[in-house]
């Protein structure tokens, strides 16, 4: 993984709308069927979403996500242990709101969905569906010759978030289970010379579900065990290979339980990464470029900051894209700073508050703002 040698480039989180088609196939999946054009539908979609990155100016690529429901809950396909659902249990910034919840719900902006519990031995089950996204992604990739591409998978911590445990007798002994089991797919996406993104907005979004009603302490110290399972299911594996994706959860909303950056942020950095998304354009968090000017960063840290919004049909003006990225250059350097999204597009199949040609037109807004920036930084 690198950084641009003499420009600004441009990635995202990860996920990207959905087509009909596409969605018809994974929600069909969902229910136990095994559509006969399915994986004709998805390695399609993989190259049309690649095509389609490229197109508008993304350097650093991804398969869109196109093979899963959602970013946590696919694992369910891949390793053993989980089944049934579990009860959803709304984020306390959105109970301080009952209204705003209730309006949600109706509108179907809560996205429903099987979240399996864990109630039986994790352990490897199918290596086959992380092996045909890697051949899909690798034969767009070739097609369409982007700089680089990278993939998804959910960190141990995030499973854990989305679905609860009621088999193995401490949260420690549970992630200690999901990382040697999702260690085999980080490790398959790496030997294939994909990069390594593990989503885990368990350190921020998990402050105000999982540990709300926690202290602190206990949060940071919780938070601190799931960095710690991560960097044990990635021994092995360079961390210039890996980046590491944090959030408080991609969703409109009040966010005023949000963990501040200053707490998020040295959770964050115990992880064994080369790079570190996060959200930084939303109203929430748009301030927080400060509190990494003021900490000491790994000198190899590449930062890739959200300079697009992803739950608003705002288009960012490009000029305000090239100064949220000057902010982070003038902090660790233009060699260390890539551009991102605050988060995914369609974190659920089929759901996304984005038009799908206005995600496009963001990403564009973001390629010109990248070029920009170069122009003050490179001259």
């Amino acid at each position: 993984m690198h950084s641009g040698q003499d420009r600004i480039l441009t990635t995202h989180v990860g996920s990207l709308p959905r087509s009909a088609a596409v969605t018809d196939v994974v929600f069909a999946q969902e229910q136990g069927k095994k559509p006969d054009n399915a994986k004709t539908i998805i390695r399609a979609a993989v190259d049309d979403v690649v095509a389609r990155q490229v197109e508008f100016g993304v350097d650093i690529v991804s398969d869109g996500e196109m093979s899963k429901i959602s970013y946590a809950t696919y694992i369910k396909d891949r390793i053993s242990g989980f089944s049934g659902d579990s009860d959803r249990q709304p984020p306390s910034d959105l109970e301080d709101f009952p209204g705003f919840l209730e309006r949600q719900s109706r509108s179907g902006g809560t996205p429903s969905y099987r979240r399996p519990c864990c109630v039986g031995d994790i352990k490897l089950k199918d290596m086959e569906p992380v092996q045909a996204d890697i051949d899909n992604l690798l034969t767009a990739f070739g097609k369409h010759q982007p700089a680089q591409c990278f993939m998804n998978a959910a960190s141990p911590g995030v499973i854990a978030l989305f679905q609860p445990n009621k088999h193995y007798p401490t949260h420690a002994a549970y992630l200690e289970a999901l990382a040697d089991a999702m260690a085999h797919e980080y490790k398959a996406i790496v030997d294939a010379g994909i990069i390594l993104q593990l989503d885990s907005p368990d350190l921020g979004l998990g402050r105000h579900m999982m540990f709300k009603n926690k202290s602190d302490e206990e949060y940071q110290a919780l938070a601190a065990m799931h960095v710690d399972a991560l960097n044990h299911a990635l021994a092995g594996i360079p961390k210039d290979m890996v980046r590491l994706h944090v959030c408080w959860g991609n969703y409109e909303g009040p966010h005023h339980h949000d963990a501040p950056m200053e707490m998020v942020l040295p959770i964050a950095l115990r992880a064994n990464v080369g790079a570190l998304l996060f959200e930084s354009s939303n109203p929430r968090h748009a301030h927080e470029w400060v509190t990494f000017a003021d900490t000491d960063l790994p000198d190899d840290l590449i930062l890739v900051p959200g300079v697009i919004d992803s739950t608003t049909n705002f288009i960012e003006h490009p000029k305000l894209v090239a100064e949220r990225i000057c902010r982070f250059a003038d902090i660790v350097g233009r060699d260390r700073v890539i551009a991102g999204s605050d988060c995914g597009f369609s974190t659920f199949a089929g759901f996304g508050v984005v038009d799908e040609d206005i995600v496009y037109a963001k990403l564009k807004c973001m390629a010109d703002g990248a070029a920009i920036a170069s122009e003050k930084l490179w001259g």
